[in-house]
């Protein structure tokens, strides 16, 4: 009787274990000095994501993030872009040098339309680049300059395979190994590659954007890993090879774009081995209207909500009382008025009537 409990006690240690072991993780890997996170075992939700990369950009967020994992950083200097890359299909990558990792709990599916909207509010007038991409699922929203940066990006799956045919293509520069060329999973997983290389290559061509004042935000989605698990298995050469090429992928990613923005960039890159919840989400044509003042609507309609709004609010009131009261005030002087004593008008009046 012992001898099973002891096995049970070792079985459900040892469960626990791989759990803390293999888990969804947030991994920092590029981030200034400004901006410092702690390491250690602080887990996150997934749904606080968001607000993680709003509190790094320097926004202010409804619900305070009492997260120990994020400590205070300076008042007048902010980041000038944020990477979130987030990675299905896997629980964690091998990312070497990197600056913290976390475990996800909760991963639910979350999005950046947030952060994309305080970022147009607040820097409308500097049309900042906000770029939401999802390439397996052919999603794409652009704002500001990221319509004339990433024009010329693939977006489909179709243009995403021309790509991967022609010159300075991922096909020809990196190892392959087990991964074929004429698999379709195979070459959705290839096509997300390319994506992250002609990001890149784009940003340098117009490095001005690093220069401006307006923080730009970057948001990824990556579900190559999911359908080659789905396909071959987690234990399948393909597998192995495509997770070890998308960790030295991401790693220098990380690298260009930290590089590229002065050392003035946040890269995270999230891992997780399903959501929990499906996530359902209209996509968006490079062809449609450059700019939207709502990016959550698709009526182009207003916000419902802007910072200005206290301000705004505050200026109509007052406005209105101080009104409604000098209407008050003028109407009981005009009805107690004597006509014969306070109006000049009346007083005329009268002796010109007296002089007929």
């Amino acid at each position: 009787m012992n001898r099973r409990r002891m096995e049970a006690v070792l079985t459900v240690f040892v469960v626990l274990v791989s759990i803390g072991v293999h888990a969804d993780r947030l991994t920092i890997l590029q981030a200034p000095d400004f901006v410092s996170f702690r390491k250690g075992d602080y887990p996150i939700s997934g749904e606080k994501i968001p607000d993680l990369v709003a509190l790094t950009m320097g926004f202010s967020v409804q619900e305070d993030l009492s997260w120990p994992g994020l400590q205070a950083g300076p008042l007048f200097q902010r980041p000038r872009a944020n990477v979130l890359v987030v990675v299905r299909g896997v629980d964690s990558l091998d990312l070497p040098n990197s600056l913290a990792s976390y475990h996800l709990d909760n991963p639910v599916p979350f999005t950046l339309d947030s952060v994309a909207e305080t970022v147009h509010s607040l820097f409308a007038e500097d049309t900042p680049v906000v770029l939401q991409l999802a390439p397996s699922e052919e999603r794409l929203y652009m704002l500001g300059k990221a319509n004339a940066v990433f024009e010329d990006l693939p977006v489909t799956l179709q243009q995403i395979r021309t790509r991967l045919s022609q010159d300075g293509s991922v096909l020809r520069a990196l190892p392959l190994k087990s991964l074929s060329r004429n698999a379709e999973a195979d070459l959705l997983f290839l096509s997300e590659v390319q994506v992250l290389h002609d990001i890149t290559a784009l940003l340098q061509r117009h490095r001005h954007l690093a220069k401006d004042r307006s923080p730009d935000l970057y948001s990824l989605e990556l579900s190559g890993l999911e359908e080659l698990s789905r396909l071959y298995g987690q234990d399948s050469p393909q597998y192995r090879d495509a997770t070890a090429l998308l960790a030295s992928v991401l790693y220098k990613f990380g690298q260009d774009v930290y590089g590229l923005y002065g050392n003035s960039s946040v890269v995270e890159v999230v891992t997780v081995k399903a959501f929990e919840a499906p996530l359902t989400r209209k996509s968006r044509s490079i062809l449609e209207s450059k700019q939207v003042s709502n990016p959550g609507s698709p009526y182009n309609l207003a916000y419902k909500y802007n910072f200005n709004y206290a301000v705004v609010f505050n200026i109509v009131l007052w406005l209105m009382i101080i009104l409604a009261l000098a209407v008050i005030v003028i109407s009981y002087n005009l009805w107690n008025m004597d006509p014969g004593y306070d109006s000049i008008i009346y007083r005329m009046t009268n002796q010109k009537i007296r002089m007929d």
